[in-house]
């Protein structure tokens, strides 16, 4: 969330912007004087000593700021670094001098990636064409660029490609296994985990992964290999979560509940232990948030722009928020964007103006988030959403968090729609405690800072109900699976679209998914996951008597609440 007061990344500074070239000097110099001064650099750089290989490269371009390759290796420097903006500066140098130069061109798209400056990235790609990289590298380098734009059938393509050039290296494929798994091609994914496990049996995310593809049966598991694997020892600490997960969700699929809670609880609690997080910071801002937006801020009308193509899916992870997306997504006027940060960054960028840059507390920017052009920011969110968006009248944001700025994407966004999915609240925790996350949700690694969190999301949104009414839709997570057609027939009316009935065909849908459900919305809607806490009764207590205490039922509860 933007009210955090995590620093950004430190970039180092270079030496592109402002220096003065002193072009006479390269006359008085050899090119062996160059490429000795260069494979310096580069022998510093595979040393790791990024901070010498900085100086001898800043050297190497004030001695010779006409020798093209030196550019390129700075280039390549700053990537290393960090600093993007600074590897697109060296790279334009290195082109002026050839800008035919395959290589140098890739060099220049995948810094316009990493700068997310999609639109120039789409026109750099006209230039190079997949049938003309060479090595593994740039096969694997133009697949990666080509993921980014979302053409990933292509990229499938040139990381097979990559394989057959450099076919001992595990990494080619991970990277066509996490493509096929986000296309649907389950099966070819887990031959290529299979194949990245053999090549690397420490890449401990491709057993993960692997693990998630399918439901794990007793003919046909990994249960045994994960075992060796903790037996045996994992030093790397993010392994060992990521393999106790993956037994984990091995177990229950086998029915083996005990066994499957304590390999979760292991992954989780060390999880946790590797974190530097404070619950408490997160539930005031929730509830800083809320004493900003009361009604009286709603009374005045509408003063956001009037831009009426986004769909807002929003609520707590792992409550169907990727299914509502693919339904919607099945209909021929929307297109899923996927889960963006897009409005929370424009905030963010707002607030810093506001304040001149100046440090401010949590709470002292959720409050004055409550006194920007709201118009300014709804326009600057579309913007920022393009080239992607804009070709279809509609299109989704599946930004689960965004339910922190529901007042505000109404203020600056009065015509977008807004979809809460809400599910029953121990099935809601259950599910994402058992959910590893990349580098989100951590409040989801311990059951009671779990239910706080849960019960501070149910109390916003309960205010976001009673001062925006008939704002928000709120979709059951088990009235849609229950009943799929007339809950996505009111889904759709919600959002103003026209009923198409593919849009029940949601599984057969052929575009990625990259969540982490991306294999349920591969099948029709199921309801075995309802009341799936259950198994873990015992277990999951500590969350259920946080969610009594607040006055929050749930299915199955002590009370006798539900079924």
């Amino acid at each position: 969330m933007p009210w955090s007061q995590t620093n950004p990344a430190l970039c180092a500074g270079f030496f592109v912007c402002g220096m003065r070239l002193e072009s006479s000097i390269v006359s008085m110099m050899s090119t062996d004087q160059n490429k000795a001064l260069e494979e310096k650099v580069w022998a510093l750089i595979n040393r790791g000593d990024l901070k010498a290989a900085a100086s001898e490269c800043e050297k190497l371009n004030r001695q010779y700021p006409d020798f093209a390759s030196g550019w390129h290796t700075a280039s390549q420097l700053m990537m290393r670094l960090g600093n993007f903006p600074a590897a697109l500066l060296a790279i334009d140098r290195a082109l002026t001098s050839d800008s035919s130069h395959l290589a140098w061109q890739l060099q220049r798209a995948v810094c316009l990636g990493r700068l997310r400056r999609f639109a120039e990235l789409e026109m750099a790609m006209a230039r190079l064409p997949g049938d003309k990289m060479q090595t593994a590298y740039q096969c694997s380098a133009l697949a990666m660029l080509q993921t980014q734009l979302g053409w990933r059938d292509q990229a499938v393509e040139l990381y097979q490609r990559a394989i057959a050039l450099q076919p001992d290296n595990a990494r080619h494929y991970y990277n066509v296994a996490c493509l096929q798994r986000s296309l649907g091609a389950l099966q070819s994914a887990e031959e290529h985990f299979d194949a990245a496990i053999r090549l690397d049996p420490e890449d401990y995310e491709s057993y993960k992964i692997r693990s998630d593809l399918r439901m794990q049966t007793p003919e046909n598991n990994h249960v045994d290999e994960l075992e060796r694997l903790i037996d045996n020892g994992i030093d790397d600490i993010r392994g060992k979560v990521q393999v106790h997960y993956a037994l984990a969700k091995e177990l229950e699929d086998l029915g083996q509940y005990e066994r499957a809670f304590e390999s979760l609880r292991l992954g989780s609690t060390l999880r946790r232990t590797q974190m530097r997080y404070d619950v408490e910071r997160d539930l005031a801002t929730i509830e800083a948030i809320r004493q900003s937006f009361p009604q009286s801020m709603f009374k005045a009308g509408a003063t956001g722009s009037d831009n009426s193509e986004a769909i807002f899916i929003l609520g707590m992870p792992r409550t169907g928020t990727t299914l509502v997306e693919r339904i919607l997504a099945s209909h021929t006027d929307v297109f899923a964007a996927g889960e963006l940060n897009d409005f929370a960054a424009q905030l963010t960028l707002m607030l810093r103006d506001k304040n001149a840059g100046k440090r401010v507390t949590r709470d002292e920017m959720v409050a004055s988030s409550a006194d920007i052009d709201f118009r300014k920011l709804g326009e600057s969110y579309i913007a920022t959403t393009r080239p992607f968006t804009g070709k279809t009248p509609r299109f989704i944001d599946k930004m689960p968090l965004n339910y922190l700025y529901v007042g505000l994407i109404h203020l600056a966004l009065p015509n977008a729609k807004i979809i809460n999915l809400q599910r029953d609240p121990m099935d809601t925790c259950y599910a994402v405690y058992k959910q590893l996350f990349v580098d989100a949700y951590p409040f989801s690694y311990d059951l009671q800072e779990l239910a706080r969190y849960y019960v501070s999301y149910h109390r916003l949104m309960e205010h976001w109900r009673d001062v925006l009414p008939g704002v928000v839709h709120t979709v059951s997570y088990e009235e849609l699976v229950s009943n799929i057609e007339p809950q996505s027939r009111a889904l759709l009316a919600a959002c103003d679209l026209d009923w198409q009935p593919q849009c029940l065909q949601f599984y057969d849908n052929k575009e990625a998914s990259t969540t982490a459900s991306t294999t349920q919305v591969r099948r029709p809607a199921y309801t075995s996951s309802i009341g799936k806490w259950k198994n873990y009764a015992r277990q999951m207590q500590p969350a259920a008597d946080i969610l009594l205490e607040a006055g929050i039922p749930f299915r199955g509860n002590a009370n006798g609440q539900g079924s």
